[in-house]
Order: C-alpha cells, then sequence, then structure tokens
C-alpha cells in the first residue's frame, strides 16, 4: 500500500507542475513540456491527457517543427471556470467576474451607506448573485467566491477585527457558503490586492515584492520568495498602524498617530487640510487637481511625503526588490509620486534602495478584487491537480 501511495503522490505532484507550466508558458507542446519540467515525454503525455479530460487544456493548431511531424501545441482552457471577486471597503462594495486567467468579464460596484453585519451580508449576497449570473457557459461553471476585507481575518474566514467597519469576529464565510454553496475564501485586502498583482499585473516574476493598499486605510501584503507572509498568527501588513508621530491623532484602532491616518484618504480629514470644496474621494479630487487647484495638489504633495515615510520604515524593514501601490489613492499617482520618491530616496539606506522598484499597480484599483478572484480560482486549481 505505501508503495501505491507514494505512486499516486507522485502523480498529483507531477500533474500540478505540468498544469502550471502550461499556464505560465502556453503555447507549448508536449515535448517542450517534458524539456521545461524535466519529466519524461510518456509521462507528460498521460498527465496532459487527464488535464485535457478535465476540461483545463486543450490541443491547438501545430507549432513550428526543426524537422519531421510539426507537434501539437497545448494552452490553458481559461475559459473553462469563472470566479466571483468582491473587494469590501468602507465606501463601496466593489466586484469582477473574472476567467481562470484572471480576465474580467463584468464588474459590480454600489455604494455603502451602513456597515452593520447584517447589511453588508445583505449587499455581499446581492453582489455575488448577480455576478454569478452573469458566468458564460462553461465545464466547470463558477468555481468559488474570493473576498478581500479591510481588517484582520483567520484561516477559518472569520473577520477578528475590522476597525474601519467597527467589526469583530465576523464569521463571513461560512455564512456566504451556507448562502451559495460554493467554496468562499476571506482575506484581508492588501494581501488579496498582493495576489492580484504578483499573478497578473506589476508583480509577475518578482519573488520579493510588498504592496500597499491605500484607499480609506493602508495595509500591506508583504511576499517573502514567492509566497505571502501572514506571520504567526497570520495578522502580518497591518501597516497602517505603524506609528509615524508619536504624539499624533488617535485612530479607531486605539493607537495614535498611525501611518494611514497622513497617508490614505483619511488624511482628507486631517484638520490641517481644509479645502472647502465639493470633493470627498480621490476620484472628484484629482479633478481639481486636474485643473491645476494649489490646495489640492499641496494636500498630495503632503500624503506623497508621508506615503514616503512609511514606505522608507517598510524598505529598511523587509528590503524588498519592488513596491507595488494600489487601492483608490493609486489613482492620484500623478501628483503623489515626486513627493514618494524624493523622501525615500533621502530616508531608506543605501543598499536597500540601490535596486529598489516603486511602481503603481498594473491592475489600478482594480488589484484586490481580482486577487480575491485569484484566491478562488487558485483554490480550485489546487482541487483539480490533486484528483488523479
Amino acid at each position: 500500500m505505501k508503495i501505491t501511495g507514494d505512486q499516486m503522490l507522485v502523480k498529483k505532484i507531477n500533474k500540478s507542475i505540468v498544469l502550471d507550466t502550461i499556464r505560465r508558458h502556453a503555447p507549448l507542446s508536449r515535448a517542450r513540456v517534458s524539456e521545461v519540467t524535466g519529466l519524461n515525454k510518456a509521462t507528460v503525455s498521460n498527465l496532459v491527457a487527464d488535464l485535457i479530460s478535465d476540461d483545463l487544456v486543450q490541443e491547438i493548431g501545430p507549432g513550428e517543427s526543426s524537422g519531421g511531424r510539426k507537434p501539437l501545441m497545448l494552452l490553458f482552457r481559461g475559459t473553462s471556470g469563472y470566479a466571483v471577486g468582491l473587494e469590501l471597503s468602507v465606501t463601496h462594495l466593489k466586484g469582477v467576474l473574472t476567467d481562470l486567467e484572471g480576465h474580467i468579464i463584468t464588474e459590480y460596484a454600489v455604494t455603502l451607506e451602513h456597515h452593520d453585519v447584517s447589511s453588508v451580508l445583505e449587499q455581499l449576497k446581492l453582489a455575488a448573485k448577480q455576478l454569478i449570473e452573469a458566468a458564460p457557459a462553461s465545464p466547470h461553471g463558477v468555481i468559488g467566491i474570493g473576498i478581500g476585507v479591510p481588517g484582520m481575518v483567520d484561516e477559518a474566514g472569520t473577520v477578528l477585527f475590522a476597525p474601519n467597519l467597527g467589526w469583530e469576529k465576523v464569521a463571513l464565510r461560512s455564512m456566504l457558503e451556507e448562502e451559495f454553496e460554493l467554496p468562499v475564501t476571506i482575506d484581508n485586502e492588501a494581501n488579496a490586492g498582493a495576489h492580484g498583482e504578483l499573478n497578473f499585473g506589476a508583480g509577475i516574476g518578482v519573488r520579493h515584492m510588498i504592496y500597499i493598499s491605500a484607499g480609506m486605510g493602508i495595509g500591506s501584503g508583504i511576499m517573502v520568495d514567492g509566497e505571502l507572509y501572514k506571520g504567526a498568527w497570520g495578522y502580518a501588513g497591518e501597516t497602517g498602524h505603524m506609528s509615524i508621530e508619536a504624539e499624533g491623532l488617535p485612530c479607531s484602532c486605539g493607537n495614535r498617530g498611525c501611518w494611514e491616518l497622513y497617508a490614505s484618504e483619511k488624511a482628507y480629514e486631517h484638520p490641517d487640510h481644509q479645502l472647502k470644496l465639493p470633493a470627498h474621494t480621490t476620484r472628484e479630487l484629482i479633478h481639481y487637481a486636474e485643473q491645476g487647484h494649489d490646495a489640492v495638489q499641496e494636500l498630495y504633495n503632503t500624503i506623497g511625503r508621508k506615503l514616503g515615510i512609511g514606505i522608507t520604515n517598510i524598505v529598511n524593514s523587509f528590503n524588498p526588490e519592488r513596491i507595488i501601490i494600489g487601492g483608490p489613492l493609486s489613482e492620484a499617482g500623478p501628483w503623489i509620486e515626486t513627493a514618494l520618491k524624493q523622501v525615500v530616496e533621502e530616508r531608506t539606506l543605501p543598499y536597500h534602495r540601490r535596486s529598489l522598484q516603486i511602481e503603481w499597480a498594473a491592475l489600478g484599483s482594480r488589484s484586490t478584487r481580482v486577487g480575491a478572484a485569484y484566491s478562488a480560482i487558485s483554490q480550485f486549481l489546487g482541487k483539480i491537480r490533486v484528483s488523479v
């Protein structure tokens, strides 16, 4: 029995390797899969047959040949299933329906007037229902729902603490799985954003990366050697609540002088920034920045400097290859970037900044919801890969 068990485990691992190779390098031939993976051609052919049977891989026309018969090329079937990705913030609930390659099929958005659990839960159900109904016909249908939330989440999908929503110990995953009878993944919104950029955006191919989500708060998704770092109990990345002002403003988390009070959309409410404009969101304020409004441009200059201070602390602590900034505030990047990079250049340790790259999210403000969809996709593909 032990030999059989070992053989089954090896087959599961090899199937996973072949599928990942096709996903990342398609189109390619079976022979090329064998070259890339080091698996023999017979093993590759058998595993590809399994993946074709699973509706995850398809053959397309013949490719180029160096001599002899032209090989059939293989593609990952990204449209064999779809995923729902939702992003819950203080002001909005936004969502996407994606295929298995992260391509957005349709989107959803609604303003949140109330933050009590029952009201938000109904909005989440409505959003998921509408996105599920929009999914095209496919072999696997909608394979799962992923949600990014602005707070601490445990492995059971319970939102332990979300101060900006006023939530504590909300068993969100179990509530939604009971409603939809689909797998549901719940994660901190910055972690979801990091997955989005790592797999579909500005972080592709980067091993050491930190994604900073800046909206009505700040959180960070920390990628160490290509893996999400969550800390001892899963709560790492709450960088918005590191103090940058020792005697600063009080924060809803119970601390004072938190980074997000000065470097997120919360800075719009800072007593020093009396804009007296009929604008309260980044998108609204950008209109005035584009018109050359001095006070708005100075506000973003100040936010850029404060962002730079926090990023300096992160760079000196983690020594990443790349910092990626996303979330709603990233839409104001053109007015923030100069001050931000100047502070980082002045304050980071020289060897830490030598090869450092600071970029804006390639997915823009969609990083979290696309990353939430990726979490559902990853869970689904994991189950497919181990079914032999």
